[in-house]
């Protein structure tokens, strides 16, 4: 890989890291369709790597505002559904997962955009998790649908509970991807150098993240993840 197309990756992860630490989600939007497009190996496992720190630096920082009841429900969808993520990513040839990347945002997104106000309950938790599960293990990719479910809530609790559940998620996703084989190699050491990315997108976002919510905070989101959608499909075809 060329010291520009680290760079590039560099930049992307302390943007996302900063986008993810001011509204919630939109890390692995931004930069799993680069990871695809500069090194298809790094997803998912770089991704979720990146996400580590990133959601438990949050979720600290915000630990007052979580939603435990729930997290609880999403987390137990996420333990059941995500062997199938493990089977997406073993059945699909790698350079088609920019397809799946990009398909499930936007149709997440879409989704959004039609649904009406609500005070989500378990079968809808359930449903995030499951969903969650099988999109972040298979790709890295997992916010659209607890931004769904949260997109109606205050801004401090999407973002503290969607930090707790992307973390113990993420744990989970990568014990499957080390039982599974998927674990190790170049990509994973050039996540590790990049962790520091992580770290300084988080700290700038520590200035910012009290200013942002209400409406626009959600149309910003949901309008995000279809620009990410399209643009990781138009650049695998």
């Amino acid at each position: 890989m060329t010291i520009e197309a680290i760079a590039l990756l560099a930049i992307s992860v302390c943007v996302g890291a900063f986008l993810q630490g001011t509204v919630g989600v939109g890390f692995a939007m931004l930069v799993a369709p680069i990871a695809a497009l500069v090194e298809p190996s790094l997803v998912p496992v770089a991704i979720l790597i990146w996400m580590l720190p990133l959601n438990a630096l949050v979720a600290w920082r915000e630990r007052r505002h979580i939603d435990l009841r729930g997290a609880g429900w999403i987390t137990v969808a996420r333990v059941l559904a995500t062997p199938l993520g493990i089977w997406l990513l073993l059945l699909i040839p790698e350079n088609h997962l920019g397809y799946l990347i990009g398909g499930t945002t936007i149709l997440a997104a879409l989704v959004s955009f039609a649904a009406p106000s609500f005070t989500p309950r378990p079968a809808a938790f359930l449903a995030a998790g499951a969903v969650t599960a099988l999109s972040e293990t298979a790709t890295g990719v997992g916010g659209p649908p607890l931004a769904l479910v949260y997109q109606h809530r205050p801004a401090a609790e999407l973002r503290a509970t969607v930090a707790l559940c992307f973390l113990i998620g993420e744990v989970i996703s990568l014990i499957a991807l080390a039982l599974g084989g998927q674990f190790g190699g170049s990509g994973t050491n050039l996540a590790l150098w990049l962790l520091p990315a992580v770290i300084v997108g988080v700290w700038i976002s520590s200035v910012t993240h009290k200013r942002v919510g209400g409406a626009a905070l959600r149309y910003g989101i949901l309008l995000f993840a279809l620009a990410s959608g399209i643009a990781v499909i138009i650049g695998t075809l």
